[in-house]
């Protein structure tokens, strides 16, 4: 993997004028856009790769790095961290080069049919194809409004865990009704080595958006006096030399109670924002990008969109979907970057030539 996170670097990548002159542009470095490597790899279409995050490995390092997954084909669990760790390996072969810390702020298309791509630090590339797998966008966290609290930003308020660790032992309020908080409540409460000292699960109404057993196993611990669960919302707070000592909770009666407490997580769910890439000329509907299903092509001939970022007819928001995308794209791609040539479908298992491409020998069988 190259990494080129300084623009003035890029005038040694090719073209003129510090423009680099490459096959394609990926936006977004999660695992969708890290396996559209592979499978323009494949293809021998080469790729530059853009993130606005300093690391790649996109929502499943910045939200879940620990969180196990189970729906990856042939991968019984696996975390976000391994997943992703596990692409960067397998794309090795096809020595992409990556733009971390980047905002594409500019895609613009030239009269030769290439598009012109800035980012937000500078760098310029000339690209014949852009694949757009920025998951749901720019997101952010929906924040608690709770006037004066978000000074304890990143400090006792937390919106996201990255280090479950720095949660062990201490006395946890945590905010929301959906996957994310009762997740998160149950991993802190349970035997383990992020185990905290008490846990408040705090939310406006006793129903939740979070899978039934979940809400179960919740209920169980709350009966056996392992945690608590508070129905109410967070109106006020006191400090004490100059951190935050307790939270002020008014429940469905109107009473205002006082909870103590070391730190706050809150999960409100993000808020997806298309940023930039709304202004780029893009059919969009409801904040997603139309897609055909032959292709994933955008309504713009050469930009195609995988992942959570698309939309179409049965879409479903699942990493194995955004794979399968990410195949059929690639060769969607393909005559824009060699329209001359003739694409064939080859097979991993048994092609000597993808096997040179992946550095990796032919086998001999008897």
């Amino acid at each position: 993997m190259q990494v080129d996170e300084n623009p003035a670097i890029t005038a040694a990548a090719g073209g003129h004028d510090g423009l680099i002159e490459t096959d394609a542009v990926i936006v977004g470095a999660g695992p969708v856009g890290l396996f559209q490597v592979f499978e323009l790899g494949l293809l021998e279409i080469k790729a530059h790769v853009i993130d606005s995050l300093a690391y790649p490995g996109g929502q499943c390092i910045e939200l879940y790095p620990d969180k196990p997954i189970y729906d990856i084909p042939a991968v019984p669990m696996c975390t976000g961290k391994e997943l992703t760790d596990n692409l960067l390996k397998q794309i090795e072969p096809f020595g992409a080069t990556f733009h971390f810390g980047h905002e594409v702020s500019v895609v613009r298309k030239q009269d030769d049919g290439r598009f012109y791509v800035e980012t937000s630090r500078g760098t310029r590339l000339l690209s014949k194809t852009v694949f757009i797998a920025g998951g749901v966008g720019s997101f952010q966290p929906r924040t608690l409004r709770v006037d004066g609290i978000e000074k304890f930003l990143d400090t006792q308020l937390f919106y996201r865990v990255k280090s479950p660790a720095q949660f062990a032992g201490r006395n946890l309020v945590i905010i929301g009704g959906g996957d994310s908080a009762l997740d998160w409540t149950l991993n802190f409460v349970q035997d383990g080595p992020h185990r905290a000292e008490s846990v408040i699960l705090m939310h406006r109404r006793d129903a939740f958006r979070a899978a039934p057993a979940s809400v179960a196993k919740m209920r169980e611990l709350c009966e056996a006096y392992e945690m608590q669960f508070v129905v109410g919302q967070a109106t006020g707070f006191e400090e004490q030399d100059g951190r935050l000592s307790r939270l002020k909770v008014t429940g469905s009666d109107g009473v205002t109670r006082v909870v103590p407490l070391d730190m706050l997580l809150v999960f409100f769910g993000l808020s997806p924002k298309l940023g930039p890439i709304a202004d780029w000329g893009l059919g969009v509907d409801r904040k997603q990008l139309v897609v055909d299903t032959e292709k994933f092509e955008t309504t713009v001939p050469g930009i195609f969109a995988v992942g959570d970022i698309n939309t179409y007819p049965g879409k479903k928001k699942l990493i194995l979907s955004g794979f399968h995308e990410a195949a059929l794209a690639a060769f969607g791609a393909a005559p824009y970057v060699f329209p001359e040539k003739r694409i064939l479908l080859q097979y991993t298992t048994t092609s000597p030539k993808l096997h040179k491409v992946l550095g990796v020998e032919t086998p001999v069988f008897d």
